[in-house]
């Protein structure tokens, strides 16, 4: 994959099946990060583990299927260079099993649940931009509140593999706030749709 110039010209599309191979491309033989498929929240830590690979790939393919769209596509010309998961809360049964992530009040929520870029095209602020268009997404869905569950590392680095939830200066920079903190390096961040 050629070294992107620029990301200025990046377009976002919601993911449908008529583009399951761009998201194919985009995830390749590992499906992301081995053999997730974006399914990690979807299901039980059992049923993620037991799937790992082919059955989580057509799992989300199956979920692409019966729509809505799942998350939103950035394009480069032709080539889908990320990927932005949102989705109702309920749909990932893992963050009611987290005591971090737990609701932090009775409102409907839209959770972003994981960011994947392809490697050329990281440290480039594709992330906000793939969270803005998330946002856009939510919105024209009826939504009004999008949380995301982001690392707030400071100074210190992880690798690419442990920061799919995204890092709290790429959501800053698409609008959010901290809405609560049970961990000094996770928290609940939102934006609210039409304020």
């Amino acid at each position: 994959m050629p070294s992107p110039k620029t990301t200025s010209t990046l377009t976002f599309k919601p993911l449908t099946k008529e583009l399951w191979k761009d998201f194919e491309s985009l995830f390749g033989q590992r499906g992301a990060c081995g053999g997730c498929w974006c399914m990690s929240w979807r299901l039980s830590r059992a049923e993620f583990n037991a799937n790992k690979g082919e059955r989580n790939r057509e799992s989300m393919k199956r979920i692409v299927a019966s729509g809505p769209a799942p998350g939103i596509l950035a394009f480069d010309g032709e080539r889908a260079v990320g990927w932005c998961a949102v989705a109702p809360r309920e749909r990932y049964p893992a963050l009611a099993r987290s005591r971090i992530f737990a609701p932090i009040d009775s409102q409907s929520v839209w959770s972003i649940s994981c960011i994947f870029i392809a490697k050329p095209y990281r440290n480039k602020g594709v992330s906000s931009q793939l969270i803005k268009a998330a946002v856009d997404l939510v919105r024209k869905q009826g939504g009004k509140i999008v949380e995301g569950y982001p690392q707030d590392l400071k100074e210190q680095k992880l690798p690419d593999a442990f920061v799919w939830t995204g890092l709290s200066p790429a959501f800053k920079r698409a609008g959010f706030h901290v809405a609560a903190r049970r961990s000094a390096k996770r928290p609940i961040m939102r934006y609210k749709i039409g304020s």
